[in-house]
């Protein structure tokens, strides 16, 4: 119990995190099932940006075979093995053209979401006043803010919106910051997340050039989050890295991930890549931390990254998203909602949509949603202020639960 303890144990911002979005729906959903499969309603979850579908079965009988070779179960490193290091490099080259040191560019993640904490964790300094600050999108992947506030720092937030789409003039944005009275002295960095979490939304090379340009201006550190580069399924908006552009290794780092792509998400596996400086800083910080990952998910997941049976599967995956977007984006157009099907993009597994017009807050619709009709989705401002008056659903689970999402809306009067 906290009386056992002086008040100050944990840092105040720490103190002041509260349990995870996903998590939370989780438990209530847990809290609400009983009740709910009373009423034939059991929940259908729409809230976690989490592939359902099994990993590829090539992946798995290698991992079976790889688990019976001698030392493959003693201690990695915390930057990958060598092996591992050089399928990313080729991996980086084939999909966008990209060269990359694997000694030195290159660094093995625990998932990209440890990365990315641990890098917020290594460029903010601890203070009580005058805080260093991180950009951010808002909407944003709700952990960034967390990550940031954990470290000590400051978010500052940068709107994604309709009118300037989603792609905010950052000469503007600076100009804000300064008449806000931020201190751009703290400024250490922007992040950039194309394909993003939560909207989908993709951004056009000029504008992440611009950018790169921005932050070499300010001296500061770029960092593009892309978790969601192999999900598409239009060719026009194919995610690309930052570094097929002109001066990134220069001032930039990106993060990247197994999970949605092959669907393992709980084997935690990823890199970041880039700015030789950065990733072999952001090492030694790592290298007190985690003695790397398991040996045989970086040979198993090496091997497939470069493979026939890999690419295979992240094409039929992406064509079933795609039928699984059309069922959902046809589902709420009966429903009333105002979608214009030229505009939805064709990336990620989620749908970004304003909550119905008799609703005054996002919470208040997703929390009636769960309690009628059994149906979990996360109230748009979950990943920022600018999420309000908007929600997130994830396309992940099967066609079937997908249709009855929108049977029951419409049963139980959920028009827009």
């Amino acid at each position: 119990m906290m009386s056992n303890f002086k008040e100050n144990l944990f840092n105040k911002d720490v103190m002041s995190l509260d349990t995870y979005i996903m998590f939370k729906l989780k438990e209530e959903t847990a809290r609400l099932t009983p009740e709910l499969k009373a009423r034939n309603r059991a929940p259908i979850s729409l809230s976690m940006g989490a592939p359902t579908a099994n990993p590829p079965k090539e992946l798995i009988e290698r991992l079976k075979e790889i688990l019976d070779e001698d030392g493959i179960h003693t201690y990695s490193t915390p930057k990958g093995e060598e092996y591992f290091r050089k399928a990313i490099a080729l991996r980086m080259k084939n999909r966008f053209g990209v060269d990359m040191d694997p000694n030195k560019e290159i660094f093995s993640l625990v998932g990209s979401k440890e990365g990315i904490s641990n890098l917020f964790r290594f460029l903010i300094t601890q203070k009580d006043t005058n805080k260093d600050i991180i950009m951010v999108p808002d909407p944003c992947y709700a952990s960034y803010l967390q990550f940031i506030q954990c470290a000590g720092g400051m978010a500052y937030h940068i709107p994604l919106t309709q009118e300037n789409h989603y792609m905010p003039n950052l000469d503007e944005v600076y100009e804000n910051f300064l008449k806000e009275g931020c201190n751009p002295d703290n400024l250490k960095a922007l992040v950039i997340n194309y394909p993003n979490n939560p909207l989908g939304a993709s951004a056009t090379r000029e504008y992440v050039q611009s950018a790169i340009d921005f932050c070499k201006k300010h001296k500061i550190l770029l960092i593009s989050d892309l978790a969601y580069a192999d999900l598409y399924f239009s060719d026009e908006e194919k995610p690309f890295s930052v570094f097929e552009l002109d001066g990134a290794k220069d001032i930039a780092v990106e993060f990247h991930s197994f999970s949605k792509p092959y669907a393992v998400t709980g084997w935690r596996l990823g890199w970041i890549c880039g700015n030789e400086f950065v990733v072999q800083r952001f090492g030694k910080g790592k290298s007190t931390i985690d003695n790397g990952i398991f040996k045989a998910l970086q040979k198993a997941c090496g091997e497939l990254l470069n493979s026939k049976a890999g690419d295979e599967y992240i094409e039929q995956g992406n064509l079933g998203y795609k039928r699984k977007q059309a069922i959902m984006v046809r589902g709420f157009k009966e429903l009333g909602w105002p979608i214009d099907e030229k505009t939805v993009p064709h990336t990620t597994f989620y749908l970004w949509l304003p909550i119905p017009r008799k609703y005054k807050t996002s919470f208040e619709f997703c929390e009636d949603l769960l309690k009628k009709s059994g149906v979990v989705v996360v109230p748009g401002t979950a990943f920022g202020d600018c999420g309000e008056g908007f929600f997130r659903l994830s396309y992940v689970c099967s066609d079937e639960e997908l249709q009855e999402v929108i049977d029951r809306m419409k049963a139980d009067g959920f028009y827009y």
